[in-house]
């Protein structure tokens, strides 16, 4: 029993150390906090958002830089929404918080046909209730919790439906272009999160109060992802890294590199056409025509 103990101890810390350090990283990467931010953090009642709160809850008592938190909740009038659970949660942890009262649900209810999806009217309505409290508020930052799994999903989205290479960026002006929207979670696993709620008992209110859609086209993409991981484990973070690593001469953006204009320069280069070969590969290649191979 207390071997058992012991393991359960030893694998929350490192779930915790984990968590830390990479919201922290991510933090540190894209500038999302600076000295003196007001950060709002959008609690939606989601193991996702509880989590956002737990950590820079962590980080702002350690950052070295100083900054302020107020958790914010929209009550959207949706029936049965349990309006106490947040405030209860919130008031025991002595967090500064607000909640926005606004029924964007009877104009989902109206505007969309029955059967159809909800989720893309709700998000936008709650979005523009979000960055007008912020500057109530006196927000300089708005956080929000997607993960990694939800800017991975949103890429695929993208992709195959709407034709474009895109997907949730870590930090980015919003709409109003008024407000910093931040995502500190973006390199974080979305199990570690689902086990990080496990373990400190986050009082999840579950989003289906709009009724079951299951249907939706983020749910098939996500588990069209959640197969290929466990067919091809570590896919996930390869396609992650990727995102980092955009070679615009690749792809077919004429906007983001000049095609038209490209010239021929006479100085070899290790990126050309023999890019996706495996680094071993494109050396060899080199070699065999007798081009100088350049050290990493």
């Amino acid at each position: 029993m207390a071997e058992l103990e012991q393991k359960s101890r030893t694998q929350f810390n490192k779930l915790q150390k984990r968590l830390r350090r990479c919201v922290g990283e991510a933090i540190a990467d894209f500038n999302m906090i600076e000295e003196g931010d007001k950060v709002m953090v959008c609690l939606s009642g989601g193991k996702d958002s509880f989590a956002l709160l737990d950590v820079l809850l962590f980080l702002r008592e350690h950052a070295p830089v100083a900054f302020d938190i107020v958790a914010v909740n929209l009550d959207q009038k949706q029936p049965g929404f349990p309006a106490e659970v947040l405030p209860d949660y919130l008031r025991s942890g002595d967090v500064p918080f607000h909640i926005e009262n606004e029924d964007t649900y009877s104009i989902v209810k109206r505007v969309i046909p029955e059967g159809k999806t909800t989720c893309s009217l709700c998000s936008r309505l709650r979005r523009g209730v979000l960055y007008r409290v912020a500057g109530e508020l006196g927000a300089t930052k708005i956080a929000l919790g997607h993960h990694r799994d939800d800017i991975l999903q949103t890429l695929f989205l993208n992709m195959f439906f709407a034709g474009k290479l895109k997907s949730m960026p870590p930090k980015l002006v919003s709409d109003d272009g008024r407000n910093i929207v931040i995502r500190p979670l973006a390199y974080c696993r979305e199990s570690d999160l689902e086990a990080w709620a496990a373990e400190r008992a986050f009082p999840i209110i579950p989003c289906n109060l709009c009724g079951s859609q299951p249907n939706l086209q983020r749910q098939q993409v996500k588990q069209m992802l959640q197969d290929w991981e466990k067919r091809f484990p570590g896919r996930i973070e390869t396609m992650f890294r990727s995102l980092a690593n955009v070679v615009p001469s690749h792809l077919l953006d004429a906007g983001l590199f000049d095609f038209a204009g490209l010239k021929a320069s006479g100085t070899p280069d290790p990126e050309g056409d023999i890019a996706f070969d495996a680094p071993s590969l494109a050396a060899d290649a080199l070699q065999a025509v007798n081009i100088p191979v350049e050290p990493d």
